[in-house]
């Protein structure tokens, strides 16, 4: 891969006799955004863990710039990490949090003094430099952990799922300040979360993993627009997926009615599964729709209201800027190129797996 600055080859891991990660390859280029996407359990921090040198692969290689890193210790390795518990020493001010990676390789006065600065701007903390942790907000942790972190000049900054413990509202803030440092820093970072709108909204690249196993890998728009089998499809935003069988090419069945599609490709009378996004489909008279049901709810949302409507034994999903009536008879109705038809998966690593309510 051009500009590649990492490269996992064949990593596998397992606990306790149960494998985590499954022969894993990945390669990451210079100044990426790439984000790790999956449920709990899926093993995307265990890879993290081991890109910076805290966990050890039983099999497999990490390559920096083609070196072989995989049994270098993570102070041996230009990689700093920023954890969901932002770790920061509670004896200490900013100040001296931000310094002490800085101390350690024995960086003079002025150069702390300067990095130490230049990294309390970038996060939007001057001024904070003699405040201790436990007077500082969650959201100002997080950004004094970042700010330690971008000193030490990484090439690589890893962060498992340090958006967590904040508020939906700061949440939202700190994700557009990753997204500016990212670009102001000019390095590469590595994400981790299971939330699909963090994932959408920061990446350049997003590696959805279930099961120790990639699914799927490209831009926030191709893997939402055109997700590979149905785990994706659902992982990654609100899905109607349902059974449906190709009647021949651009034609398919579901719920025992033919409805246009763009697909091609694919065995005469092939089981498939159908996905259809919510905000794709259109609530129409009854008679106008392709398939015919029973308004069962409608929540406002703010943006849209979410409209459940059963259609045979099927309960579809539906997100509308107009309201339905509950108990009302209506059509559904969708344009062709709204529709994703996906082989059934070959094995239950592609299935879909939902995490506990």
């Amino acid at each position: 891969m051009k500009d590649e600055i990492l490269k996992l080859d064949s990593i596998t891991k397992s606990f306790d006799n149960k494998k985590i990660l499954d022969c894993l390859n990945l390669e990451i280029k210079r100044n990426e955004f790439i984000t790790l996407l999956g449920p709990s359990g899926c093993g995307k921090s265990t890879t993290l863990r081991i890109i910076g040198g805290f966990e050890k692969p039983d099999e497999g290689r990490v390559l920096f710039e083609g070196k072989d890193i995989t049994g270098l210790s993570p102070d041996k390795r230009n990689v700093n990490t920023v954890f969901q518990k932002y770790s920061l020493f509670p004896h200490m001010d900013v100040e001296e949090n931000i310094a002490f990676g800085l101390k350690l390789k024995k960086k003079s006065p002025q150069y702390i003094k300067d990095k130490i600065k230049y990294a309390l701007k970038l996060v939007n903390m001057d001024g904070y430099e003699k405040r201790k942790p436990v007077s500082l907000s969650g959201g100002q942790q997080q950004r004094v952990a970042i700010a330690r972190a971008i000193v030490n000049e990484p090439e690589i900054l890893l962060l498992d799922e340090p958006l967590g413990a904040l508020d939906l509202k700061l949440r939202h803030d700190m994700q557009r300040e990753l997204i500016k440092i990212k670009k102001e820093v000019g390095i590469t970072f590595v994400y981790v979360t299971h939330d699909q709108e963090e994932a959408l909204t920061m990446s350049d690249r997003i590696i959805v993993m279930n099961k120790g196993i990639i699914q799927q890998m490209g831009t926030s728009k191709s893997i939402y627009d055109e997700p590979q089998n149905a785990f994706v499809a659902d992982f990654i935003g609100a899905s109607n997926i349902i059974d449906g069988i190709m009647k021949r090419d651009r034609l398919v069945q579901i719920q025992n009615v033919p409805i246009p599609c763009v697909d091609v490709g694919f065995g005469k009378d092939e089981l498939v599964d159908v996905v259809i996004r919510p905000e794709d489909l259109m609530i129409v008279k009854e008679q106008d729709g392709y398939l015919k049901g029973i308004v069962l709810s409608v929540i406002f949302k703010g943006a849209y209201y979410e409209i459940k409507v059963r259609v045979g034994e099927y309960e579809w999903s539906v997100q509308s800027v107009d309201p339905a009536v509950p108990g009302t008879l209506v059509g559904l109705t969708i344009h062709p190129d709204n529709i994703q038809i996906m082989h059934k998966p070959h094995s239950a690593d592609a299935e879909v797996v939902k995490e506990d309510e």
